[in-house]
């Protein structure tokens, strides 16, 4: 990464190479040989410049920074860093090789380049998201490396190393987690997959064994040596559903099988992945906003840290075209009784075929003009590239936006809104949208977000809601609303959340990652 800063000049001063007549040099070989390495970067020259050109990482005073650099490439691997980077133990035989002036001077600079591209992917990522998938549209954070080496060169070293690390409880519960996990897997392992399903409360034989086995393994159930499924195994069954998204009727079918059977390393993989997404994140998030997590298919409200309102959601479809992107955006309004202004694509790929036929009389057709009378349109002579009209479906009971739709104004053309398809909230995976977030409470969604501005929500939502006509309600604290894709998470209390790759992007940003040097099953033993 360049930094931001802009320095006036990168070249080295040239009283920095003089020589008086007769005198001493004016700087020793030391800082001649940090001035020549640090004068390729524009940051980098920038700080040497401000302190004379005088080393950080050796001399009298730099063992602290040193050990604290050291302290912290030696622990990269828990965070899912990629160690090759900056290894450790090929920086400690570097030190000690180091003699000359310029050996010392060109080790001064590349260590400083290390610890820079340490804090940035520590801090913000190890890969462009944008170039994993072109629909995750997150803009990450980014540092100026002037500021950053100053503060580390100036401060505790230990400290601003710590202070690198994104402070946010759900990259630290993944940390902790990730420890859990590589622990469990020192130890064997969740021992042999279960080989068979259908199982339930009753049942005994050498799958229900091999299902004891692995739950205890999990840490869903106390040891024990009962070999049938027994009211203690249920409960494990079920809660182990709850954290897999899974309907928690405590039986092991197909659904069920399957997650159980996921090996511990490919969940350690999620933890990763989790990990590369939170620092993608590493910014101060607005103390009321919203959370759609699109591999969950779950959305929440979030105040001061906590949750105070959710609900299940339906996301895009699997399609090129429909998959609901990444970004992050502010909600201003929400609009209640809307019309639903049908997207070009959705008009002529689905609608204009339906108005051939006659159909499709739920919508009102548009010209540039005006509504037009569909009667005295002969529609068969248009096609998708001359159909000139736009198509609007008044509200009503059947608007495909339901009764309210929450508007965060983006590119992409993506809101929260109700929806009369109520039957798809019950699945297990909800993928089945156009790319908007439907959503399963909407009403209590718009209460929720009002009763900050209104002692009487619900009242006037619904007083307005009656009238049936579309009207505009503006939030008088905009709040922030950020479309994630997590599919591993750990919730206050320790359980570890895992969800399914709907849309395929965990595994590109899993390639990603490993084309990076990142050693999955990497942390200390």
């Amino acid at each position: 990464m360049r930094s931001y800063f802009k320095a006036a000049a990168l070249a080295v001063p040239l009283a920095l190479t003089a020589v008086a007549a007769g005198a001493a040099p004016l700087v020793t070989p030391m800082q001649q040989a940090v001035a020549q390495a640090a004068s390729a970067d524009e940051a980098i020259a920038a700080f040497y410049r401000g302190r004379d050109f005088a080393p950080i990482w050796m001399g009298e005073g730099a063992e602290h920074r040193r050990a604290a650099f050291l302290w912290a490439l030696d622990t990269a691997p828990d965070h899912g860093l990629p160690v090759g980077r900056y290894d450790p133990d090929t920086i400690r035989a570097e030190f000690a090789a180091a003699r000359t002036a310029a050996d010392r001077g060109a080790l001064e600079v590349e260590m400083t380049r290390r610890f820079l591209r340490y804090a940035q992917d520590v801090s913000s990522g190890i890969v462009d998201p944008r170039r994993v998938d072109p629909t995750i549209k997150v803009t990450v954070p980014k540092h100026d490396w002037l500021e950053q080496i100053t503060a580390f060169a100036e401060g505790d070293p230990y400290a601003f190393v710590r202070s690198l690390w994104p402070t946010t409880p759900a990259y630290t519960r993944l940390l902790r987690e990730k420890l859990r996990l590589r622990g469990i897997q020192d130890a064997g392992g969740w021992g042999p997959p279960v080989s068979v399903g259908g199982l339930s409360l009753g049942d005994s034989g050498p799958a229900v064994v091999e299902l004891r086995n692995r739950l205890i393994r999990m840490g869903y159930l106390r040891r024990s040596a009962v070999a049938s499924f027994d009211a203690a195994l249920e409960s494990a069954v079920r809660e182990f559903q709850i954290d897999h998204g899974l309907t928690p009727d405590g039986t092991v079918g197909e659904a069920t099988l399957r997650a159980l059977n996921v090996p511990l390393e490919d969940r350690m993989a999620q933890i990763v992945v989790g990990l590369e997404r939170q620092r993608w994140m590493n910014k101060p998030l607005e103390p009321r906003h919203i959370l759609v997590n699109l591999a969950e298919q779950h959305a929440y409200v979030v105040d001061d840290g906590k949750v105070t309102f959710d609900t299940v959601v339906v996301v895009g479809a699997d399609t090129p075209d429909r998959r609901t992107p990444e970004f992050s955006d502010t909600m201003t309004h929400m609009v209640i009784n809307p019309y639903w202004h049908v997207p070009r694509s959705i008009a002529i790929n689905e609608y204009l075929p339906a108005l051939r036929r006659g159909g499709a009389q739920h919508l009102e057709v548009y010209s540039r003009t005006g509504r037009v009378n569909r009667a005295n349109v002969n529609f068969s002579q248009y096609t998708a590239s001359n159909f000139p009209f736009s198509l609007k479906q008044a509200p009503g009971p059947r608007n495909a936006l339901g009764r309210v739709k929450f508007m965060f104004p983006n590119q992409w053309n993506i809101y929260l809104h109700d929806t009369p398809s109520r039957n798809l909230f019950a699945r297990d995976v909800r993928t089945f949208s156009h790319g908007c977030v439907r959503v399963a409470r909407p009403l209590a969604l718009a209460y929720h977000l009002l009763a900050p501005q209104t002692e009487t929500p619900k009242a006037d939502f619904d007083s307005v809601l009656a009238a049936g006509r579309e009207r505009r309600v503006n939030l008088e604290d905009p709040i922030g609303v950020h479309l994630v894709y997590w599919s591993a998470w750990v919730t206050p209390m320790g359980r570890a959340n895992y969800r399914g790759d709907p849309y395929g992007r965990d595994a590109k940003l899993l390639s990603a990652l490993r084309a990076a040097g990142v050693e999955l099953a990497g942390g200390r033993s």
